[in-house]
């Protein structure tokens, strides 16, 4: 069970490991870091309700508390 690699690796157990290429490594921390930034940014937006600070359906601040031209 060959896995075609060449150059210097680690072997283990009949495993060997070959260090990353650097697109790989570049790649790998570029996609990190948008996903710590969609993390963070989703937990701004929706972290009160997550919480369970804030009901969803308390809207977003808007204060129009759905009014929308109606008279009583």
């Amino acid at each position: 069970m060959g896995g075609g690699g060449h150059g210097a690796g680690t072997t283990y157990k009949g495993v060997t490991i070959h260090p990353p290429k650097r697109w790989h490594t570049v790649t790998g921390k570029g996609l990190c870091a948008i996903m710590w930034f969609w993390v963070l940014y989703r937990a701004k937006q929706d972290g009160p309700v997550v919480l369970g600070w804030r009901h969803p359906w308390e809207g977003h601040g808007h204060g129009d508390h759905g009014d929308h031209g109606h008279e009583h």
